[in-house]
């Protein structure tokens, strides 16, 4: 268990620390409505961009009461057996008895303060690292953390990214808690969100001399965000300079009136700067370098592309920042994946961003989307027989490949029906969607 480790608030007569049986702590986690509740895409996003950005294979959104542990979120786990343990086999422990301080372990069987610990071997930890979810008053609701099967280093930027996606579904706890104290405060949350995200895509996109172009925007069904329907995905497209032109995607982490803040940064940062800048690369540092400074509430993923129209089609560069890859469907159409994946936004001062080359020919088609087009769950609550699986990355690109031929609205169109008809109309998260096209000629 805790072997001779001694937490600040003592130990209970198991050996485990005291203050996980802290009465206003167990009132704060109860009071989070989340024990015994299934996932949820905001925290499954979490935990999933934990999971990749560290390459650790398991990421958890775990609250922790006096007995057990139980993963709200849990990504790389097989959760036939339940979503919980013991507290005890539970690293998360040590974050409630230490009073919310990150817990590092690089060595778990080695490490004097775990290599005793009964969860080592059922758990498969060899390195865990984890930051706290807390409560309106500072309490440790529980524990974000991320496990490798064998021991490793944790580096700065993991634990740069840790202590941003703690904050973020803290925030999120936050928000839930606030909004069911008063009604009165959601909708006047909800109603300035909503007069704030009308401003933030575009009534029409901008007409592309020699292309066409379509877009759209799907939010999700309003259960799956407590009725809160106002959504970070966005996109646009816009004269940078000269023949150049800008189309950008964006899909900030969280909702309400955080992300449309957010999202109107980035859109005008954007603008602001294409006209002396036409590297998404260095467009994109640019909007990071904004964000961190204007202290932005919540981070971005994006892709952004600068193209120009040429005698063979359009030819452009594409840049990923924590972002989905970007599909050409060729006018045969075979699709293709394109672009490097980056580093998302507005979390640290360094990020590793690249462009990349592309050429569309006539009858070509380039889509930008975000990861609700290949991320669509079922229903809360939806019987077993009208249950499927869900709409993934396959998926997509069989659908994007079945449209060739058709030009950009049409084919939007029928990824959008695709989406609504996978699941019955129930969209589980966000979605959004910019095509641009070359037509075939005459």
């Amino acid at each position: 268990m805790a072997g001779e480790t001694e937490f600040p608030q003592g130990a209970r007569a198991d050996g485990l620390p005291a203050a996980l049986s802290d009465p206003a702590r167990l009132a704060a986690v109860r009071g989070t409505g989340l024990l015994d509740t299934g996932p949820e895409p905001v925290f499954e996003d979490l935990a999933t961009l934990a999971a990749r950005i560290t390459g650790a294979g398991r990421a958890f959104v775990t609250l922790v009461d006096e007995e057990r542990s139980y993963w709200k979120s849990c990504v790389g786990v097989d959760v036939t057996g339940g979503r919980e343990n013991p507290v005890r086999e539970s690293f998360c422990y040590f974050l409630v008895g230490f009073g919310g301080d990150p817990f590092m372990v690089e060595d778990a069987a080695h490490d004097p303060r775990t290599r005793d610990h009964p969860g080592i071997g059922p758990m498969r930890i060899g390195a865990w690292a984890g930051y706290p979810l807390l409560g309106p008053e500072g309490e440790v609701l529980g524990s974000f953390c991320v496990v490798d099967e064998s021991p490793r280093t944790w580096t700065e930027a993991d634990r740069a990214t840790l202590a941003t996606l703690s904050r973020s579904a803290s925030a999120e706890i936050h928000l839930r808690q606030s909004l069911a104290a008063s009604q009165h405060a959601h909708r006047l949350s909800a109603d300035l969100a909503h007069t704030l995200q009308r401003g933030l895509l575009p009534p029409a996109l901008r007409p592309v001399p020699g292309l066409d172009a379509a877009a759209a925007y799907v939010p999700a069904s309003a259960s799956a965000h407590h009725d809160v329907t106002v959504g970070g995905d966005f996109y646009d497209l816009f004269h940078a300079a000269g023949p150049y032109y800008g189309a950008f995607l964006g899909d900030v982490c969280g909702k309400g009136v955080e992300a449309a803040q957010v999202t109107s940064m980035a859109r005008y940062t954007l603008r602001a700067d294409a006209g002396e800048v036409l590297s998404p690369a260095r467009l994109l540092t640019r909007l990071n370098t904004a964000m961190l400074t204007q202290e932005a509430p919540l981070f971005l993923t994006a892709v952004h592309a600068t193209f120009r129209r040429t005698r063979a089609g359009a030819a452009g560069r594409v840049c990923l920042a924590g972002h989905p890859r970007p599909l050409v469907r060729r006018a045969d159409g075979r699709v293709r994946e394109m672009g490097r994946p980056g580093t998302l936004l507005g979390v640290m001062e360094e990020v590793d961003l690249a462009d990349t080359r592309f050429r569309l020919g006539p009858g070509d088609l380039l889509l930008l989307y975000s990861d609700g087009a290949y991320e669509a769950r079922p229903a809360p609550g939806a019987p077993p027989e009208a249950a499927r699986e869900p709409f993934g990355e396959a998926d997509l690109h069989a659908t994007l490949a079945a449209t060739h031929g058709l030009d950009a609205a049409a084919t939007v169109d029928r990824i959008t029906g695709a989406l609504a008809g996978h699941h019955g109309g129930w969209a589980s998260d966000d979605t959004a969607l910019l095509a641009l096209r070359v037509p075939e000629r005459d």
